[in-house]
């Protein structure tokens, strides 16, 4: 299996070949979710400009169809976003701010994507297993990778 250096510099390899932002958070979905057993579902969620208060499903792979609006401030994809900072809940059935997507989700994690200091949106992993973001260098990891999804959408925006 591969390290989490190696899948993160593959994500960074599929950033300079992805010529935009909902390609690149696609092929980052399929990429992570195929070589690592333990990230279930990978879904982006991205803020429109004309419904800033909502999450609009994006690119996402995985077992399930996730929601396809979530509120700003409902649920741990909204909480994340209203907060500004990462969200990981080590068991989803612990904590009441879940909206349930699928039973079978036992842990998950949301990063918030800044651009310019603005939310653009959000990577949300979810797993099958309890604890599966416990230890920190897998949540600096899930950190990294959306960051270089913000980074490539900061420099598609400039380009426009």
């Amino acid at each position: 299996m591969k390290t989490q250096a190696e899948l993160l510099k593959e994500v960074q390899e599929l950033a300079t070949s992805s010529a935009d932002a909902n390609r690149l958070m696609q092929r980052v979905a399929d990429h992570l979710h195929a070589a690592l057993p333990r990230y279930n579902n990978i879904v982006f969620r991205l803020v429109e400009e004309s419904e800033p208060g909502v999450l609009l499903l994006g690119p996402y792979t995985g077992s399930f169809k996730p929601h396809e609006r979530i509120p700003i401030g409902q649920g741990l994809s909204g909480a994340a976003a209203a907060q500004g900072r990462t969200i990981v809940v080590d068991n989803v059935a612990a904590d009441s701010r879940y909206l349930a997507g699928s039973s079978m989700v036992k842990s998950e994690i949301v990063v918030p994507i800044f651009v310019g200091g603005k939310l653009a949106g959000e990577m949300d992993v979810q797993s099958y297993f309890v604890d599966t973001f416990k230890n920190v260098k897998d949540r600096e990891f899930v950190e990294s990778c959306a960051g270089v999804v913000a980074k490539h959408m900061a420099e598609h925006r400039k380009k426009k």
